[in-house]
């Protein structure tokens, strides 16, 4: 009986100290659990910021430089008709509708320019599958649509 009792003892002893062990372990991970949450709320409210300069930055690289060459002179002819002065090789149009134009166009430049390489890939893709079509049915494709060889 005395065994029996020991036994308990130990037993009430190690129930204790499992549970006071378990309560520490949820303790920390209620802590890590608030940390993460608190590290989530912030890098929601600083990350869209960041992704949108890098992508700013990026495109920005990936544009080409344009030179204005005609536009280094101090009044070149075609900047006068247009009623826009040039003053040490930068642009200021004189009235709102001009600066309007002159902005729309600048914009429609650089999304040409940098909508180019991938226009210059489908015309390679294009032309690629044209010979290919062309080395298949060279003798299939009607003499009215083939090129006349000058020389």
């Amino acid at each position: 009986m005395a065994l029996n009792k020991a036994s308990e003892v130990v037993r009430t002893h190690e129930g204790v100290r499992s549970s006071q062990s378990e309560d520490s372990e949820l303790e920390s991970l209620e802590s890590e659990l608030k940390q993460m949450a608190h590290k989530i709320l912030e890098y929601r409210s600083t990350l869209p910021d960041q992704l949108k300069s890098t992508l700013l930055s990026i495109l920005d690289a990936q544009r080409p430089l344009i030179p204005h060459a005609a536009y280094h002179a101090s009044t070149p002819q075609g900047a006068l008709d247009q009623n826009i002065y040039v003053s040490e090789g930068s642009l200021a149009p004189k009235d709102p509708e001009t600066a309007k134009k002159v902005k729309l166009l600048n914009e429609k430049i650089t999304h040409n320019c940098s909508t180019m390489p991938v226009v210059l890939n489908r015309m390679k893709y294009c032309i690629a599958r044209i010979e290919k079509l062309d080395s298949y049915n060279a003798g299939v494709i009607h003499p009215a649509f083939k090129r006349k060889k000058t020389g």
